[in-house]
């Protein structure tokens, strides 16, 4: 819009400075024509100005006049609009109840009035849900207002929920700002806070949580409690009643190694906003503390050190090591200062602290009477109820003194042949290169050992193996579990077996050694000798028969592994608000199938193939925004007050409460324009502008000033000379 303003101004024709001294010496000038003293009628003396002196005064004042020269300017100027600024808050915790229809109501009102609003501008900026750094609603503010001159800013309007994390200590802020709420004042919400959750357990040990169940927005309730459910990995809920607003402990046991999923939920308040944060996830990794390894060997051979060099170097084994060359009742009388090894303590190892161990390997032993039945019953024993044992044999295997012939032989996997010459058939010495079975390459065990040999699609051979020969092998009749490599002709070379809930693990040749010497290339001897021990001792990422989920990033990957090549079935994902999905797993390759989806809801996810289920752990994508649910101005407070702005609520009707849009003059507050009154929020008027063109007309120029000057010069001469 173009409009004229006329005025007057000064354009001084020399500088102000002289100008001004021109003034002082011309009052001086007159000073004495104005202060003379002249005698009156009676002959008295006073003081009184001279004949003229005004006359005098007024050329001075045409001379400084004529000097300033006095302009009639007419500016011709385009006014620009002001700008108005609406932040729409779309953040998580807005998205509650009916908080989204309100705000978008209100949105859509305020920018229909501000339209019907002369000389206005309205800019809507959406603030979006921002991962987890809560509502950064100054942020978006921010960049709008770079584009947004402030001198044409007319104030901030902000549509949200209050629950802002991003205030800035003293926000640069020159313009109103007026803040919208849904909702009414004094709401109520209840929620869970873990105030400590360790990240990691001890496997057979409980661990601690402490957390406290809050009410917001109400007066602390003296005594008050609430039941507080608790479920872990989908086992039967525990109930527990906690108190309100103090802190509480549970103790959390850690059964296994692997994630143990804990759910927590707060039973639910009368009127508050939501039950969205009264139930919270926690997900605690168990590792086992220092394994405990007994490692029993008994002829010495050239590899007889593998096995303690490799226990030894890894910092979380505690090894226990023995080398039987004397049966335990054996007493031939030598002095004590002579004798050179001890008695085996076979009682406390095998009866009275068995089972204080992780794993148990026989490195080449041959129970030529040392270990008694009941012992090795007691062996057999322990790993039916959840031990763990590793044999790595060699010719005595298929000897008469095999363990293969005791109690213990009742839970191996494979046994030698039997009969006259067995011993002699059994035993195979001839070159050959260990070869990971076709069952092998789908084992966590032995999949992409380096070296090993590989298999297509359909099970064809695709690649020979590539690390170096052994030369001795036995022969035995796999009758159980899985046989993961093979030797000459086929024959079994390791094979692993679940029995009951323990684990047993057998090697059938004794030259593994000679792949850490690097004969004939070496091969992975450490790698693999790891995975048998770790996944005799249940290790979860060895596990070849298992399901498992986690969530990262707002998806849950669900990772079925199995040695049946069959197809897999259905995989049954139960969100945490127990709707049921099905979903047919992708086949990955050695036994692993997967299936992946959005997970964005918070809370326990679980995945079940029918056979095994498990569990993940989803947090809120946003924690920040779900802390507090209330709509609450006490965040924006101090800015709405110290930029003069106003605080409405929208009210808890479809139709929200909107105050009046007003336009307001700078200069009607402290504040600038702005301070809302009943009814209404100001919008400050500016009025910036561009000038567009400028006329000035002279009001005293030369062929004026000259005339008059000396006129008025010339009537104070003649004037004072009478």
């Amino acid at each position: 819009m173009n409009q004229a303003l006329a005025g007057i101004d000064f354009a001084p024709v020399i500088p102000p400075w002289l100008l001004v001294g021109l003034g002082v010496v011309a009052a001086l000038a007159l000073l004495p024509a104005l202060i003379r003293l002249q005698p009156d009628a009676n002959g008295a003396r006073r003081w009184q100005p001279a004949q003229g002196a005004w006359l005098r005064a007024l050329a001075f004042a045409a001379l400084l006049l004529a000097l300033a020269n006095p302009r009639l300017v007419e500016e011709t100027r385009e006014t620009r609009p002001d700008i108005a600024l609406l932040l729409v808050d779309r953040s998580d915790s807005t998205g509650l109840g009916a908080r989204p229809a309100q705000i978008t109501a209100a949105r859509d009102e305020i920018e229909a009035r501000a339209r019907r609003l002369p000389d206005l501008e309205l800019r809507t900026v959406e603030v979006p849900e921002a991962g987890n750094q809560g509502t950064r609603l100054f942020s978006a503010m921010e960049r709008a207002l770079a584009d947004i001159p402030r001198a044409r800013l007319a104030g901030v309007m902000a549509l949200t929920d209050g629950q802002v994390h991003d205030v800035p200590p003293a926000p640069a802020l020159d313009a109103p700002f007026h803040l919208l709420l849904p909702g009414q004042a004094g709401e109520v919400d209840r929620r869970i806070r873990v105030i400590e959750a360790p990240g990691f357990g001890i496997v057979g040990r409980p661990v601690e949580l402490r957390l406290v169940v809050e009410d917001l927005g109400a007066r602390p309730d003296a005594g008050g409690a609430a039941r507080l459910t608790i479920r872990r990995d989908g086992q039967p809920p525990r109930v527990e009643s906690v108190p309100v607003g103090r802190e509480h402990r549970i103790a959390v046991p850690i059964e296994r190694g692997g994630p143990t999923v804990v759910e927590l939920t707060a039973e639910t308040r009368a009127g508050e906003v939501s039950d969205l944060n009264n139930r919270t996830v926690v997900s605690i990794n168990g590792v086992r503390d220092r394994l405990r390894v007994l490692l029993v060997s008994g002829e010495p051979h050239a590899g007889q050190r593998t096995w303690r060099r490799l226990l030894k170097a890894d910092p979380n084994v505690d090894l226990v090591h023995f080398t039987i060359l004397r049966p335990p009742e054996k007493d031939d009388l030598t002095p004590l200062h002579e004798l050179a090894l001890i008695a085996f303590p076979v009682r406390e190892l095998f009866q009275v602290k068995l089972r204080e161990f992780d794993l148990i390997v026989f490195d080449r032993f041959g129970n030529r009477g040392l270990l008694p039945p009941v012992y090795l019953r007691n062996i057999a024993d322990y790993v039916r109820g959840g031990g763990a044992l590793l044999l790595s044999v060699g010719p005595e295997f298929a000897g008469p003194t095999s363990l293969a012939a005791t109690p213990l032989g009742q839970i191996l996997p494979a046994r030698p042949p039997t009969g006259a010459g067995a011993a002699q058939a059994a035993l195979l010495e001839q070159p050959f290169r260990p070869q990971v079975t076709e069952l092998g390459a789908r084992h966590p065990v032995t999949e992409n050992l380096p070296g090993a040999n590989s298999f297509g699609p359909e099970g064809n051979p695709l690649a020979e193996a590539t690390w170096g020969r052994w030369y001795r092998a036995l022969r035995a009749d796999a009758r159980a579990g899985s046989t993961v490599m093979q030797g000459p002709n086929g024959a079994p070379l390791m094979v692993l077996d679940r029995v009951g809930e323990g684990r047993v693990a057998l090697v059938l040749s004794d030259h593994i050694w000679l792949w850490s010497r690097g004969h004939d290339g070496g091969g992975p001897q450490q790698e693999l000798l790891r995975r048998i021990a770790h996944w005799t001792m249940k290790e979860p990422e060895l596990e070849e028969e298992d399901l498992a989920a986690r969530i990262e990033h707002g998806r849950l990957t669900v990772v079925r592994r199995s040695l049946d090549q069959a197809a897999p079935p259905e995989i049954a994902v139960t969100a945490p608000d127990g709707s049921v999905t099905r979903h047919a797993p992708e086949a990955r390759g050695a036994g692993r199938a997967v299936v992946e989806l959005p997970a964005l809801q918070a809370g326990v996810w679980q995945a079940s193939d029918g056979r095994r289920a498990a569990f993940a752990a989803a947090e809120a994508p946003n924690p920040m925004e779900v802390a507090d649910l209330r709509a609450d101005a006490a965040p924006l407070r101090p800015l709405v007050t110290a930029t003069g702005g106003g605080l409405r609520w929208l009210g808890t009707g479809a139709e929200p409460l909107l105050p009046e849009l007003r336009r307001v003059a700078i200069g009607r507050d402290a504040q600038g324009g702005g301070t809302p009154g009943p009814g209404w929020i100001g919008l400050r008027r500016n009025g910036d502008h561009s000038v567009t063109g400028i006329t000035a007309l002279p009001l005293l120029p030369p062929w004026l000033a000259l005339p008059l000057v000396l006129g008025l010069a010339l009537l104070a001469w003649r004037r004072e000379g009478r």
